[in-house]
């Protein structure tokens, strides 16, 4: 979606509203595709005493596996973001401002999905708690206890045998 943004530069306090929806489904995203939703996106870019300020709100429901215990589980996801537009940049690049294309467009479709996509959490867990798999046995420690029989390192050995009970002849 291209929005053109000459007119609205020489209109103190008007708005432009839009909303569109951004299809992500082809996006892998750490070994999986997360976006079978479409990513809503609405907002408005207003100029404000010759600034142009966008303001957009991102969401949709992903479709994660638990990094900790392999299970799948969907989860909201929304993001706020908001930026300064200029035609031209004084010193050539800003972090904090997006640079229009000479014709005074923005290609809102390009930012709003690298926007997205960099707000997008490395990690993702079913619930704060997640206890996850046991590395040894693979047990889901969620649903149930570890199978493991638990070896002693032959350095600590001695140590153990100090914590067992004494064996006492009657």
């Amino acid at each position: 979606m291209r929005l053109d943004l000459k007119p609205l530069a020489q209109q103190p306090g008007g708005a432009l509203p839009f909303a569109f929806q951004m299809d992500l489904s082809e996006v892998e995203w750490y070994g999986g595709k997360p976006f079978a939703q479409p990513v809503r996106v609405e907002g408005q870019v207003r100029n404000r005493a010759g600034a142009l300020e966008l303001k957009a709100r991102l969401d949709t429901v992903l479709s994660l596996t638990c990094d900790r215990c392999a299970k799948p589980f969907q989860r909201e996801k929304t993001v706020e973001h908001g930026t300064l537009l200029a035609f031209e940049l004084a010193n050539g690049e800003s972090d904090d401002i997006v640079e229009l294309d000479r014709d005074g467009g923005l290609e809102l479709d390009e930012l709003m999905r690298e926007v997205f996509l960099l707000e997008m959490d490395t990690k993702n867990l079913c619930s704060q708690d997640c206890r996850g798999l046991c590395p040894g046995c693979g047990a889901d420690l969620n649903v149930e206890t570890c199978r493991c029989k638990r070896e002693i390192d032959p350095r600590w050995a001695k140590l153990s045998q100090l914590l067992e009970p004494e064996e006492t002849d009657q």
